[in-house]
């Protein structure tokens, strides 16, 4: 069989498979689209914010600041781009700046990173709600398709074929299964991607503690 026909065979396979389970299926299909692309499109976004970076020109910055080289410490991180780069950046400068007091600084630096922080976990709440619906439109789909199978059932009355009903509820039943198949991966990347967040917003809380902790008046 050439590729080509092999492809086409697997996509009527696919496509007999999504017909079988009815409406359901076919926005579990949808489901399953949306999922992986929102996958694909975090992990693309935290690698461009450094998530996996490890934050190596931050601690440099930390340790030119915690020697008072501030042109230094500034100069480092200036061109970088991650959220911890730009939270010790933000901080850096809120704790320069001479017309903010400390708690005036340390606000700004929190403002900075909820905003920061708030980016970073974007799209986790579609992979939530992707996980919770998942199972539920499956569930639906082995409803609808149960009910069906047992009218068809009792329009035939004596007459009933059981390879018949076996076959509607093996076929109700696959929307469960392609329920589950989408929102088990989607709770896994939401758990992993999670605690990437966590642990950037761990990072980032210790490198404004370290900038503000230079001296009483987090300045050099």
């Amino acid at each position: 069989m050439s590729p080509d026909a092999a492809a086409l065979d697997a996509f009527a396979r696919v496509q007999t498979l999504l017909d079988m389970g009815g409406a359901a299926m076919w926005a579990i299909a949808a489901l399953s689209v949306a999922t992986l692309a929102l996958i694909l499109w975090k992990v693309w976004m935290l690698m461009a914010f450094g998530a996996w970076s490890g934050g190596r020109h931050t601690a440099a910055a930390l340790a030119h600041w915690a020697a008072g080289r501030d042109t230094e410490a500034l100069a480092a991180i200036a061109p970088r781009n991650s959220l911890r780069a730009r939270l010790a950046r933000a901080a850096m400068q809120a704790a320069l700046n001479p017309s903010l007091s400390r708690p005036a600084a340390e606000a700004e630096t929190g403002r900075v990173a909820r905003a920061l922080l708030a980016d970073a976990g974007r799209g986790l709440r579609g992979l939530e709600l992707a996980a919770t619906i998942g199972p539920l439109l499956g569930l639906l789909g082995t409803i609808t398709g149960m009910i069906a199978a047992f009218q068809a059932l009792q329009l035939a009355g004596a007459r009933a074929d059981p390879a018949t009903l076996a076959g509607g509820i093996w076929e109700a039943l696959l929307t469960t299964a392609a329920g589950m198949a989408v929102a088990i991966p989607a709770q896994v990347a939401l758990t992993a991607f999670e605690s990437v967040v966590d642990r950037l917003r761990h990072d980032m809380e210790d490198a404004a503690t370290q900038v503000f902790l230079r001296s009483p008046e987090g300045r050099g």
